[in-house]
């Protein structure tokens, strides 16, 4: 018998859900569009989607997770959102009392063919969107990015806090010198 998903350890979630990179690919845009669609349906609110996250910068490899952050005028937004997210199939992953990422498309046996992330922010709190348009500016860093992650992949194919953390300088780098260049 499958354990459920809630009751798995980060570990055993890592081995379920190991990090897996594959070059870009065109339909993942399509993939955010038909999303934003749904979730606009599905909340009363004005609000703003932004694609974020490696699926959204043109020609690098990226997990094939499709990354959205919605960012919202008031706090309490944040968790009238992710109520109404949680009773149309989406996972709360993480919570603190300003930011929410939920999951859609992780199972039991694995990942579904269409998996997203949405990451549940106030306004200001954007830095994906400064990375994600220096990167898509300027090629050259993100093929170093894309260099970096693929060096990263193997190492922590199965903890996917270490990969994270072994590109925060990286991703703190540009993401200052992309607000720094407005």
């Amino acid at each position: 018998m499958k354990k459920a998903l809630s009751k798995m350890t980060p570990e055993e979630l890592w081995q379920l859900f190991p990090i897996y990179l594959t070059a870009h690919k065109d339909h993942w845009e399509a993939w955010y569009n038909e999303e934003v669609k749904i979730l606009q349906s599905l909340l009363p609110y004005d609000i703003r989607f932004h694609h974020i996250g490696s699926t959204a910068i043109k020609g690098i490899f990226a997990k094939p997770i499709v990354d959205i952050l919605i960012s919202v005028d008031m706090q309490s937004e944040i968790r009238q959102i992710a109520e109404i997210l949680q009773k149309n199939g989406y996972i709360i992953m993480s919570s603190n009392e300003n930011r929410i990422s939920l999951n859609k498309g992780y199972t039991e046996d694995g990942f579904a063919e269409k998996v997203f992330h949405l990451h549940l922010r106030l306004k200001d709190d954007i830095n994906e969107i400064y990375f994600r348009d220096y990167l898509n500016a300027h090629q050259d860093i993100a093929k170093e990015y894309e260099k970096l992650k693929l060096k990263l992949w193997k190492k922590y194919e199965h903890n996917r806090d270490a990969y994270t953390n072994a590109k925060t300088e990286f991703v703190k780098k540009y993401t200052e010198l992309a607000k720094h260049s407005i």
